[in-house]
């Protein structure tokens, strides 16, 4: 005995029973909850008889829910991909720098053209990984295609890494000029 559990054995009874009602068509579950038996020693019992419980509704059903995973994968992938184009549009646009500092922590703010370089970096890399994603998701039919999209933003990533070093050392040079000519 093993905390309070007992096992009952099979009887002659149980097993006619589930002969009984498989040929009415009753699935395992039902039997099983129809004789008080386990799904497990239905499905030893029946396999014991040599019967099959017809699986076509559990494979429609599986079917089914697999084709709506895909179809909602579908979905999400194509907001991702979304969220990938509104953020490479930010790219362009007219931003606002701002900072807190000094020994009062101001808040100072100033509208530019668009955003700075470790801005526009962070903007694809974001936008990098939203792609990313949607490609995984639902991964496109003709490869050739992919690695291409993948060559164009590899390059991108590349001019505006450049741009963004470019940007840091002028920014740190003129950083160096002004503490050198303060009193």
């Amino acid at each position: 005995m093993v905390s309070g559990w007992t096992k009952t054995p099979v009887t002659d009874e149980d097993y006619e029973r589930v002969r009984e009602l498989h040929a009415q068509g009753m699935g395992r579950n039902a039997i099983a909850r129809e004789i008080g038996r386990a799904q497990r020693t239905v499905s030893v019992i029946a396999a014991e008889l040599g019967l099959v419980f017809d699986v076509t509704m559990t494979e429609e059903a599986t079917r089914h829910r697999v084709a709506q995973l895909a179809e909602r994968r579908a979905v999400l992938a194509e907001a991702l991909q979304g969220d990938a184009e509104r953020l490479t549009e930010q790219l362009w646009r007219p931003s606002v720098v701002y900072s807190f500092g000094g020994k009062e922590n101001t808040y100072n703010e100033r509208p530019v053209d668009e955003p700075p370089a470790d801005a526009k970096k962070a903007l694809m890399s974001t936008a990098g990984m939203a792609i990313d994603r949607s490609l995984k998701l639902v991964p496109p039919s003709a490869d050739a295609g992919a690695d291409d999209a993948k060559s164009m933003l590899g390059q991108l990533m590349l001019g505006l890494k450049a741009a963004y070093d470019e940007a840091a050392g002028e920014e740190g040079g003129a950083d160096e000029e002004a503490e050198g000519e303060s009193p």
